[in-house]
């Protein structure tokens, strides 16, 4: 335990007092809460007439847990997850702490504005997890605490920097989201530590009431997974009424009241729950000695005082479970959704928004003068001075490094050149061949940098690691495990490609078949740096269609700026006998369309050691990002070559050059190679003057197009993009037949850049078993089909 935790745990002020100033930042946080998103869309000017939004109701319900959390729990090193919907509180917290800009909460949902939801590149360093994509800010925790271990174990980190705890508040509606159990059962596989995730269980979801039953499955499931389960059901005041004449039948009448009545009645107010108390236990003896001496608002509070309201019950229970140990922990605590707001309970109210006469009466409740809303401690009833310091000292409050809560880790060096794999005249070698023969040769490491380089290496795969050419790496590197384990058939002389010895100190994650794993493991190695102060170099390898089964994931760790290299193989028609569920079809327009990510297909291992090289490079820099790479395994003639690699990395060279004036170009990416070159041969029979044109990333190209055009509005002297330069020896009329592996529409835009026509081929159906000959000429991809093409082009059909 760090310092300044010890000091707050060893005098805080006396019990009472500082429950007492708990509370009055409970209550502070509501009302910010509330207000800020009032203040959204009922104060700020609208311009468009559209409803801005902001889910008072799901911020009420958590108001409690995230005062207590970050006010007397939460340490500088722990990393948090918020809810999504729970955001203004998480920017109102910052606030109180003097971590937030008073005219910065006025801007919720404005353009430049804080974010509706937590966001990592948006909202600045104090949020450690972006949410808002529903589950996968949850499951992110996990795979952060996995990557908290790995780099500690494997001392990447930087020295003196604590172990801290990876905390979700989640939304209980959250827990249908698959992706959670996903990462449930990897976390226990992994052995998981120091992982809470805290739910917040009003039992309503955005359109209805969570069904009864939902709770026993809950806590089944993460026991079931290792996890220790704790129940925060009832507050004091309720605990404290049970243990009366009468309480215990008024605790199973709660225990067995349906969620929708509990919800209904919590709504209707303080007459409802007296009439159905009477109605169900009037005659249970000492019931009416409980609620008789309340009246309507003093027995709403009671009936209401769940312990995910109650900041005693809240506190102790952290306390409790800080102390037991590093065992990953769910807590489960009961709330109300909208408490302390008009609408508390009601089935409707995920969306609902106060009224400006709703406010008026929440504004006199919490003793708040006209024009004094944004003030700190304004309508509280304790000296500012106390709660000044009180805030100055609560745990959370210190810096776990001098540059906050993004830490920061110096890059890795980058070998200049990757070797490229033995190339001798005409030797048969796939990309996918390729990168693994790349990879062995880093793994063997060596000296100084070198060694450098290959130990900041972390291979992570789903259960694919030998198909996708990983299996000499792991060979070399070993697989990581948190514990010793041996490799079981190498220990009986039982023979065996692979060594699967795993170790602290292993270099591989292995995981099981689910895609959303990979991308959010991916997610978390690529935040190494800035969440553990040790920088990895991430590589994760999946077959290219089932990309699509991870992309909400992949999308996520994109907008946390999370740096990975994506290695996607086999891909596209090329895998001929697996069929369609194992051919890919759209992935070239993933990578294009997807922020945060440079994706690329080289055709030949030349090319891919560029990039390769490239993407360790990249994903480190400033303005870098997340690379990809589409690779195939159907094998290719190698070219013996000197490539100029800033064409390679900016998305395209010309393999032969057009004449000046050409009236025609053969554009190919990826495997289709020989197919392009074949008929390119023909081509030049009757067009000496055609260009055969590589595209390595239509990915850059379209970006660096786009880039040129936003500098050329505003004003002249603007550079052009390399794709305007490799166009610009064709002539204007002219034709480009362009063919691929994948959607044509990764092509079809290249028209748009000087005017020039564009036959796109490619694949737009899916596939079938087969062979690559009888595949390409069905889809179009064969030389004849590529001839047929520029025939038309010629002739301007």
């Amino acid at each position: 335990m760090d310092t300044a935790t010890e000091l707050h745990r060893a005098s805080p002020p006396d019990a009472p007092r500082r429950l007492a100033l708990l509370r009055a930042l409970e209550r502070k946080l509501l009302w910010l809460s509330a207000w800020t998103i009032h203040h959204a869309n009922h104060i700020r000017p609208s311009r468009d007439g559209l409803k801005v939004g902001g889910h008072q109701a799901s911020s009420a319900s958590c108001v409690s847990i995230m005062t207590a959390l970050y006010f007397d729990i939460l340490r500088p090193q722990d990393r948090v997850a918020v809810k999504p919907h729970a955001g203004p509180v998480f920017h109102a917290i910052n606030y109180l702490l003097g971590r937030q800009q008073r005219e910065k909460l006025s801007t919720l949902r404005q353009f430049g504005g804080i974010q509706p939801y937590p966001s990592r590149v948006k909202d600045g360093a104090e949020v450690d997890f972006s949410t808002g994509s529903v589950g996968l800010g949850v499951a992110l925790t996990s795979f952060a605490s996995l990557v908290q271990d790995y780099v500690h174990l494997h001392g990447l980190g930087r020295a003196g920097l604590p172990r801290g705890r990876h905390v979700a508040i989640v939304g209980d509606a959250e827990l249908d989201e698959g992706n959670i159990y996903e990462a449930l059962l990897e976390g226990w596989k992994h052995d998981v530590r120091d992982v809470w995730w805290v739910i917040d269980y009003n039992r309503q979801s955005l359109d209805s009431v969570v069904p009864d039953r939902l709770f026993g499955r809950i806590e089944g499931l993460f026991r079931d997974m290792g996890w220790n389960v704790v129940t925060l059901k009832y507050g004091r005041k309720l605990e404290a009424a049970f243990a009366r004449e009468g309480g215990e039948a008024l605790r199973r009448w709660i225990d067995d009241c349906p969620n929708s009545l509990y919800s209904a009645l919590t709504f209707q107010g303080g007459a409802a729950w007296r009439a159905a108390l009477l109605a169900e236990l009037g005659r249970e003896p000492g019931l009416r000695a409980i609620i008789d001496p309340l009246d309507d608002e003093e027995l709403g509070a009671l009936m209401t005082n769940l312990g995910g309201h109650d900041i005693e019950t809240l506190t102790e229970a952290f306390r409790a479970q800080e102390a037991a140990g590093d065992q990953p922990t769910c807590f489960i605590a009961y709330t109300v959704k909208g408490m302390g707001l008009p609408f508390a309970g009601h089935k409707d109210n995920h969306a609902g928004l106060m009224t400006k006469e709703q406010m008026e009466g929440f504004r006199r409740g919490h003793a708040i003068r006209p024009g004094h809303e944004w003030d700190r401690f304004e309508g509280l009833d304790l000296p500012e001075a106390e709660l000044e310091a009180f805030l100055g000292e609560v745990p959370f409050a210190g810096r776990v490094a001098p540059e906050g809560r993004s830490l920061s880790a110096p890059p890795v060096p980058v070998p200049a050149a990757l070797p490229v794999p033995r190339v001798a005249a005409g030797r048969t070698l796939s990309t996918q061949a390729a990168f693994g023969e790349l990879l062995a040769e880093i793994g063997r490491g060596g000296k100084g940098d070198a060694e450098e380089f290959a130990s900041r290496i972390v291979t992570t795969s789903p259960d694919v690691t030998v198909s996708t050419s990983l299996g000499p790496w792991v060979n070399r590197r070993g697989v990581f495990d948190r514990h010793l384990k041996n490799d079981v058939f190498r220990d009986a002389k039982l023979a065996s490609a692979q060594r699967w010895g795993m170790s602290p100190k292993g270099q591989h994650i292995e995981l099981g078949i689910a895609e959303q794993n990979l991308f959010l493991l991916l997610g978390a190695l690529g935040l190494a740096d800035r969440l553990h102060g040790g920088r990895l170099l991430p590589v994760g390898t999946v077959y290219d269609p089932f990309v699509n089964r991870g992309l909400d994931a992949l999308i996520y760790a994109c907008y946390q700026d999370a740096r990975f290299l994506l290695v996607s193989t086999p891909s596209g028609l090329t895998l001929a006998p697996e069929g369609g569920q194992h051919q890919s079809i759209n992935t070239p327009l993933l990578g294009i369309a997807q922020d945060r990510l440079a994706s690329y297909e080289p055709a030949h291992a030349d090319e891919l050691a560029i990039l390769l090289r490239h993407a360790f490079h990249h994903m480190q820099q400033p303005d870098g990002s997340a690379v990809w790479l589409r690779l195939s395994t159907r094998g290719l003639e190698q070219p013996e070559r000197r490539l100029d690699p800033a064409a390679v990395i900016a998305g395209g060279y010309w393999a032969v050059p057009p004449a000046e004036g050409a009236r025609i170009a053969i554009a190919f990416q990826g495997p289709v190679a020989p197919e392009a070159m074949a008929a390119f041969r023909e081509l030049q029979a009757e067009e000496a003057g055609a260009g055969l044109l590589a595209i390595t990333s239509p990915d850059r190209l379209h970006a660096g197009w786009l880039d040129a055009r936003r500098a050329a509005r505003q004003g002249p002297g603007a550079p052009p993009s390399h794709v305007e330069a490799l166009l610009a020896p064709l002539a204007r009329d002219a034709a480009i037949v362009s063919v691929l592996d994948g959607h044509p529409a990764a092509h079809s835009w290249l028209g748009a850049v000087r005017g020039q026509r564009v036959v796109p081929l490619g694949v737009d159906h899916f596939g079938q078993s087969g062979d690559i000959p009888d595949l390409y000429r069905e889809y179009g991809l064969d030389e004849s089909s590529i001839l047929d093409a520029c025939a038309q082009a010629l002739l301007g059909r």
